[in-house]
């Protein structure tokens, strides 16, 4: 297991305060994502603390970003038992620092059992993992095509390893494809893998809002937020082996942008749904103000 890897799982175990009340630790400095709580992380954290508090597995989870988390100290997560029934149950799970909500989400559970099935197969060719060049083996002409606040961004070592197909590719809809998956093997335990899940859920998907618009939610000219999240589960998988992340947006305006995402195994097998709607406000950039 990596360095970053282990410390993603450090992360996910989070400490019991009391009944129903946990905390979980921030990442460390070498770790991006230290201006604010990365979203990602609170939603993995908040999911590991409604599943210490039930036996069946999460197949559904909505959340709403408040406040942004302080990277300086611990969040408290306050988890809400609202019901337990034969085949459902429900958490509400509070994110708390500084006295105030930063967070809030509610989780279903579901017991396992049989019934019908069928998914909304991939209806465009992707190339595999290994045909996708990594971030240091993009083409001279694809690095060249990204703004430099971008190119760092992908450069970052992190715990989720990630393969954007096409990155530096000009855009003509608002919708993309990226590979991930932890960049290390992961313990056996199904409810890691459903909250590393989670925590890559939140990474690169607003970004599929601002493709055709020649902006990042990276860049100095927007300024971005996540502020819902919705994520369901469907199916088994390994969150250590690649995830094909099919992005889109259907629709932007009013400073928001709304973007989903389906994710599938490597047999195209769909495993989750994702959606979520962000700020993407445009902005001049300080620089260009004064000028």
């Amino acid at each position: 297991m990596s360095n970053n890897v282990a410390e993603l799982v450090g992360l996910l175990d989070l400490e019991p305060l009391e009944e129903n009340l946990f905390r979980g630790s921030n990442p460390p400095e070498s770790w991006p994502f230290r201006t604010r709580v990365f979203g990602g992380q609170v939603l993995a954290q908040a999911l590991v603390a409604a599943q210490r508090t039930v036996g069946l597995a999460a197949h559904s989870m909505h959340a709403y970003f408040l406040l942004g988390g302080d990277p300086a100290v611990p969040i408290v997560y306050e988890v809400e038992r609202v019901r337990d029934g034969r085949s459902f149950a429900t958490r509400r799970t509070v994110a708390i620092q500084h006295g105030r909500p930063i967070f809030i989400m509610s989780v279903s559970f579901h017991r396992e059992e049989p019934g019908l099935e069928h998914q909304l197969d991939l209806d465009m060719a992707v190339p595999s993992p290994e045909e996708v060049p990594g971030i240091g083996d993009l083409p001279d002409d694809a690095r060249a095509r990204l703004p430099q606040p971008v190119l760092d961004y992908w450069m970052r070592p992190r715990p989720i390893e990630l393969k954007p197909v096409g990155l530096g590719e000009p855009r003509t809809a608002p919708c993309r494809a990226v590979w991930f998956r932890a960049a290390g093997a992961l313990p056996d335990d199904a409810g890691l893998h459903r909250a590393v899940l989670a925590y890559a859920s939140d990474m690169t998907l607003l970004e599929s809002t601002t493709l055709v618009h020649g902006a990042s939610v990276l860049g100095q000219n927007i300024q971005a937020a996540s502020l819902d999240h919705a994520l369901w589960l469907h199916r088994p998988f390994r969150a250590d082996d690649w995830l094909l992340y099919m992005q889109d947006s259907p629709s932007a305006s009013g400073a928001r942008g709304l973007a989903r995402g389906l994710v599938y195994n490597r047999a195209g097998r769909l495993v989750a749904s994702v959606a979520q709607e962000g700020l993407i406000r445009p902005v001049t950039p300080k620089s260009d103000a004064s000028a």
